[in-house]
This record gives structure tokens, sequence and C-alpha cells, in this order.
């Protein structure tokens, strides 16, 4: 599954000015490192953003806003967020200022070791 390009520029842009992005392909599409963290994503036509759990909670109470589920799990500070619920400026710009100021107390992922 393709992701969309002009969703993945309009993360560049909004990104542009925030030091240490790193670009790796994943969860079938783009993600945004920050920090060497995970802070959001860009998957077929949706975000997915990191947020933290407190956030999310209130997060899948809006339109458009799910958990992100994984092997039947659902995976604790992470939100997919529809198209209908980033059309606008106003809310795109919220959801990458919810995962920028998560990302500041977030914990990085353990690095694996190659073998």
């Amino acid at each position: 599954m393709a992701y969309d390009e002009k969703l993945a520029d309009r993360v560049r842009q909004a990104l542009a000015n925030v030091p240490k992005v790193e670009e790796k392909k994943m969860f079938r599409g783009v993600t945004f490192m920050v920090n060497d963290k995970m802070c959001i994503s860009v998957s077929a036509d949706r975000l997915m953003c990191r947020i933290g759990a407190e956030k999310q909670q209130e997060a899948v109470e809006r339109p458009g806003v799910t958990e992100m589920i994984m092997r039947g799990k659902v995976m604790k500070d992470f939100v997919f967020i529809s198209p209908d619920a980033f059309k606008s400026k106003k809310d795109f710009d919220y959801w990458v200022k919810l995962s920028l100021d998560f990302n500041k107390e977030a914990k990085s992922s353990k690095k694996s070791k190659k073998k």
C-alpha cells in the first residue's frame, strides 16, 4: 500500500524548522522520527500520531480518530487520524503540535542489535 506523498510533504513542511528530524520507511509508509523517537507517520492517506496515553483517550472521542491496534492490542500513546480530521490547516497543525509536545517526554525505543 502506497502512502500519500502530498500528505508526507505537509508533514515535512510542518517539521522543517524542527531539529533532529529523520524519515524512515515503516508501517507501510513513512515515519518522521524526532530526536530518535517516533513522532508522526503517514500511511496510506492517514496520519499516525504519537500523542501520549492521556491525550489518546481524549483524542479517540473526536470524529475520525481511532486507537492504533497492532496484533489485536491497543498501542499506548498512538492514534490514527483520518483525512477528515486534519483537512484544515488548524486541525493539521493541532495534531503536529500534539505529537511534538509529547515527543519531548516520550521515551526512545531500544535499538535492536544487529547480528
